[in-house]
């Protein structure tokens, strides 16, 4: 890879839902979990790009291709105020140690700021070393005091439903 490739950041567009969408594969695969990634990018494109959307994501670009990302998202803590999540970044493996991901880190802890949050958040799998010292050189206090918690969410079944089990 030549030194003298320019490298623009911009927020993802809609078009970029299946450049993504492989960028999420590839971390997917990365984590040992390729087989749970289970969105496609016509959901990316709906779900981003809907008047309240669920997510917001920015990219790193070279000779026009997405070769980074940040996939992140507003929260609330009831402890602490609005939060910034950062979901995803990812880096091409050609692109690593160039800068990108802590620019695109930056492009998030930026929107925090802007909305006014209270602190940026995220998980990295206990493993992931590499991971884990770049956000700590960021300055990041990781925490292992907390645990995953997660309910897979089933096609609604009414509440009076529970009633007959309960009873």
């Amino acid at each position: 890879m030549a030194l003298n490739l320019k490298i623009t950041y911009r927020p993802a567009r809609k078009a970029d839902m299946p450049q993504l969408h492989n960028l999420i594969v590839e971390l997917a695969t990365f984590e040992k979990e390729p087989h749970a990634v289970c969105i496609n990018p016509k959901q990316m494109q709906q779900w981003g790009f809907q008047k309240q959307p669920y997510f917001k994501a920015w990219v790193a670009i070279c000779q026009k291709k997405i070769i980074g990302m940040a996939v992140y998202y507003f929260a609330y803590s009831t402890w602490t105020g609005p939060a910034v999540y950062l979901e995803d970044l990812w880096v091409v493996e050609a692109f690593r140690r160039k800068g990108v991901g802590k620019a695109l880190f930056e492009k998030v802890r930026r929107a925090g700021l802007q909305k006014k949050c209270i602190r940026m958040c995220w998980q990295v799998l206990h493993w992931n070393q590499p991971a884990i010292d770049f956000y700590t050189a960021l300055g990041a206090r990781m925490d292992d005091s907390w645990l995953n918690g997660r309910l897979e969410l089933k096609p609604f079944v009414p509440i009076h439903s529970y009633s007959k089990v309960l009873l």
